[in-house]
């Protein structure tokens, strides 16, 4: 919470001294500090292309660092663990676009990113050309295939969870959910 409100304070001033109307030609391009805003805006609201610098090894190495902490602390533990365990066995054969089309991915909203992945939801066409994001789901489906029948799982568009809406008929039993 404390690293939110610091970057939610020093953004403020740049954001009240920026005037767009005194000067529309000029347009500043900001990047919050905070890890779920980590896309690039203007001032204008328009959303800026992402450039690396690959150069150095110690470049490499930050964002490297940077893209493996995104992939295993997204506070979705599904998530965390597929998305950490994909990205620490692919990132350092990556390159530059590989990292836009992962850097893409990880901008993705986690309850979203879940249900593409899992076929509960149809992704959006922008989202199911990205080389990143079918290698992903190629590897759930593959875990899913292998490790779980298809009949127990629900059909798509579906919710997962069961159990707690389930009649359940019995002497004992509750007459609804699963307790």
């Amino acid at each position: 919470m404390a690293s939110f409100r610091r970057a939610f304070l020093s953004t403020i001033p740049r954001i009240f001294s920026s005037n767009p109307a005194s000067n529309p030609a000029s347009h500043a391009i900001y990047r919050p500090v905070s890890g779920p805003f980590s896309r690039f805006y203007s001032s204008n609201g328009t959303e800026k292309s992402i450039d690396f610098d690959l150069s150095s090894e110690e470049s490499k190495r930050r964002l490297f660092n940077s893209l493996l902490y995104r992939s295993k602390q997204r506070g979705f533990l599904e998530l965390d663990l597929i998305l950490g365990k994909w990205v620490e066995d692919h990132i350092y054969s990556m390159d530059e676009s590989g990292i836009k089309h992962l850097v893409y991915v990880l901008d993705l909203e986690n309850p979203d990113l879940w249900k593409w992945l899992t076929d509960q939801e149809k992704p959006p066409e922008t989202v199911n050309v990205n080389p990143v994001f079918v290698a992903l789901r190629e590897k759930v489906m593959n875990n899913l295939n292998n490790h779980s029948a298809p009949e127990t799982r629900a059909a798509p568009g579906q919710p997962w969870t069961r159990g707690w809406d389930d009649f359940k008929k019995g002497q004992d039993a509750p007459i609804t959910g699963n307790q």
